[in-house]
C-alpha cells in the first residue's frame, strides 16, 4: 500500500515519479482555488442532456478538481516540494441496460456534451455482450446540497516555509536522539468533487486528507546491523489541526509508549522513534509459539484492512476482481449461514460517517448519502459491502454507500469504507487487558505483512513489540511475526478495551481495480487480545 507514495516521494528508483493520475505541477498558490459552482453546473447540465438525447436511460456526471501538495525532507535537506492538479469530467450513462464511460479534461461545454454522447456510444456498444441488464437500486435525487470535511485550518493555506521548517526540526531532533537516519514527509490532499445526476442531484463536496509518514533509522556501525521505527501517526480526513500536537489527545500505554489520535505530536514521536530504533538493536529475538496477543490500534488496523475490510467487499465475494485485487473465502453461503467469522466479542462496523475518518464524505461517487451499517455482530456475518449495482444481489433495496472514483478520468465502484472493530462495552483498559496475560507479546504499529488471494491465510509484523509475563509488559524483543488463518484469530479475539482507548489506522493508498485506482480508508478499535496465536521468528535461518 505504500508502494505507490514511495515512488511519489522519491524514495524508489531515486527520483520524482508521478503518476499520471496526478495532473499537472503547479504553484502553491494555485491549491487555494476553486472552480465556480456554476461552471460546475453549466457542464453537468450539458453532460446530462447529451446523455438522455442519445439514447441514455441514466446519467451520472463527476466534475472533479484533485488537489496534492507532497513536502519531502531527509535529515537536513529538503528532497521534493510538488504541488499538483488534476481537472476534468467523467460521465458514466446506462444504454440499453449497460454501462459507458467517457471522460475529458477539456472544460468546455461542447467537450463534456462530447464525452456524454461517447459513453452512450460505449454503453450501446457494450449492451451486445451483456447477459443481463443493470439493476440500479433506487437512489432518490437530493437537489442542490453540498458538504465539506469539517476542518479547522485548511492545509493548503499554511506556507510552504512553515511545513519545511517543521519537517527540518522533527529531523533534527531525532538525530539528537540518537537516529542515524530520517525521512519525513507532509501529504496533502483536497479532492474538490461536483456530482450530478438524472436522479436529481447535485453534490459539492469538499474533502481534505492529510499524512505524515516518517521512518528513523538506527544502525550499530560496529557490525552494520540497522533498525527501523515508523511514525506511530495515522492518516487523517483533517486539517493541519491534526499537527497540533494536542497532549490531552496522546494515549499512554502502560509502558510508557505514547500513541496519537486525533492530534499528532511529530516531533515528540520522532524523538521516541530514535531511541526505540536504537534499542532495537539490542532488542533479543523472539523465540517462537504460541502466545496471547495484545494488538494496539494502531497496529491492528492493517490487520483489519486485510482480512476484514476487503474479504467482505462484494464485489470480491462475487469473484469481479479475481484478476488482480483476489477473491474472498467469506462466500455468499457464508452470509446464509450466519458464518461465525469471529467469537461474540467481534463486532464489526462499516462507516462513512466517522469524523476524521479518511472515507468520511457526505455522498458517495454515485450521489448516495453515506451512511454505517453492521458486517459481523457477535462474531457472525451478517453482510457486505456493495453499491448500487449490486444491492439487488443481495436482496437490498438501496446501495450502501461506498462507491468511489479516484480520478475524474475513472470510472466509480465499490470501495472499502472505513470498516472498524467496534470497543468493548465493559469497562476495561489496555492495563487491566495485560494483567490477566501470562504469556503473551504487546505489539504496536503496523509492519510488513502478507495475505493469499482469498484473504485466509495471513501473516503480519509490526513496529514495536513487548513481552508480557505474568500480567507485565517487559522487555523490548524483535523479529516478531504472527501467522493467522482469518476466522481462527477471530475467534481467538477474547477482550476488546472500552471506548477510551479507541483510535484510527488507515492507508492513504489501498489499491483495486483494473485499470488500478487507489482510495483512502480508515479502520478504528481499541487495544484487543487474542489467545494462542503462532508467532515466527523472522531473523530465523532456514540453511
Amino acid at each position: 500500500m505504500r508502494r505507490d507514495f514511495l515512488a511519489i516521494t522519491g524514495l524508489v528508483g531515486g527520483g520524482l515519479a508521478l503518476p499520471s493520475a496526478f495532473g499537472k505541477v503547479i504553484a502553491a498558490e494555485a491549491l487555494q482555488s476553486t472552480l465556480d459552482i456554476k461552471i460546475k453546473k453549466q457542464l453537468a447540465d450539458a453532460a446530462l442532456a447529451a446523455a438522455t438525447g442519445a439514447g441514455a436511460s441514466y446519467c451520472d456526471v463527476r466534475v472533479g478538481r484533485y488537489l496534492r501538495q507532497f513536502v519531502v525532507t531527509r535529515e537536513a535537506n529538503v528532497q521534493n516540494i510538488l504541488n499538483t492538479e488534476s481537472t476534468g469530467v467523467g460521465v458514466r450513462v446506462i444504454a440499453n441496460g449497460a454501462w459507458g464511460f467517457a471522460a475529458t479534461y477539456d472544460l468546455s461545454v461542447d467537450a463534456v456534451a462530447a464525452a456524454a454522447r461517447q459513453a452512450t456510444a460505449i454503453a450501446k456498444a457494450n449492451a451486445g455482450s451483456q447477459t443481463a441488464p443493470v439493476q440500479l437500486a433506487p437512489n432518490k435525487g437530493v437537489g442542490e446540497v453540498s458538504w465539506k470535511t469539517p476542518i479547522v485550518k485548511n492545509s493548503m493555506e499554511v506556507p510552504i516555509k512553515d511545513k519545511v521548517d517543521m519537517l527540518l526540526q522533527v529531523n533534527a531532533a531525532a538525530l539528537a536522539a540518537g537516529a542515524d537516519f530520517i525521512n519525513s514527509t507532509l501529504f496533502l490532499v483536497n479532492e474538490q468533487k461536483y456530482f450530478a445526476s438524472t436522479d436529481g442531484s447535485y453534490i459539492d463536496q469538499d474533502v481534505h486528507r492529510i499524512w505524515t509518514p516518517m521512518t528513523v533509522t538506527a544502525i550499530d556501525k560496529t557490525t552494520g546491523k540497522f533498525r527501523t521505527r515508523a511514525e506511530l501517526s495515522a492518516p487523517m480526513g483533517m486539517g493541519f489541526e491534526y499537527l497540533d500536537g494536542n497532549k490531552a489527545d496522546q494515549m499512554v500505554s502502560p509502558n510508557g509508549v505514547v500513541n496519537f489520535n486525533k492530534s499528532y505530536d511529530m516531533k515528540q514521536d520522532a524523538i521516541a522513534a530514535a531511541k526505540q530504533a536504537r534499542a532495537k538493536l539490542t532488542a533479543p529475538s523472539v523465540k517462537a509459539g504460541k502466545y496471547d496477543l495484545v494488538l494496539d490500534p494502531s497496529h491492528t488496523w492493517l490487520t483489519i484492512h486485510e482480512s476484514v475490510g476487503h474479504p467482505l467487499e462484494l464485489d470480491r465475494v462475487l469473484g469481479y476482481e479475481a484478476n488482480y485485487a483476489g477473491t474472498s473465502f467469506a462466500t455468499l453461503d457464508k452470509l446464509k449461514a450466519n458464518f461465525q467469522y469471529g467469537s461474540d466479542k467481534v463486532n464489526i462496523v462499516a462507516d462513512k460517517l466517522q469524523p476524521g475518518s479518511l472515507g468520511y464524505v457526505g455522498y458517495d461517487d454515485e450521489g448516495v448519502k453515506t451512511k454505517n451499517w453492521d458486517l459481523i455482530k457477535a462474531g457472525k456475518l451478517v453482510d457486505y459491502q456493495s453499491i448500487r449495482d449490486q444491492a439487488h444481489i443481495l436482496g437490498k433495496k438501496e446501495s450502501d454507500g461506498c462507491c468511489y472514483a479516484d480520478s475524474w478520468s475513472s470510472v466509480q465502484f465499490q470501495r472499502m469504507a472505513n470498516v472498524s472493530l467496534e470497543p468493548g462495552k465493559a469497562k476495561l483498559s489496555v492495563a487491566d487487558m495485560v494483567a490477566n496475560v501470562e504469556n503473551g507479546i504487546y505489539i504496536i504499529g503496523d509492519g510488513s505483512f502478507s495475505i493469499d488471494q482469498q484473504r485466509y491465510n495471513a501473516q503480519f509484523g509490526g513496529q514495536l513489540f513487548y513481552e508480557i509475563k505474568n500480567g507485565k509488559i517487559g522487555a523490548q524483543i524483535e523479529d516478531v511475526a504472527y501467522q493467522i488463518r482469518t476466522p481462527e484469530f477471530w475467534n481467538a479475539c477474547s477482550a476488546v478495551c472500552d471506548a477510551s482507548d479507541y483510535r484510527m489506522g488507515g492507508s492513504f493508498f489501498d489499491g483495486k481495480g483494473q485499470p488500478a485506482q487507489s482510495s483512502a480508508v480508515s479502520h478504528g478499535s481499541s487495544t484487543a487480545r487474542f489467545d494462542g496465536i503462532n508467532v515466527i521468528n523472522t531473523a530465523r535461518s532456514l540453511g
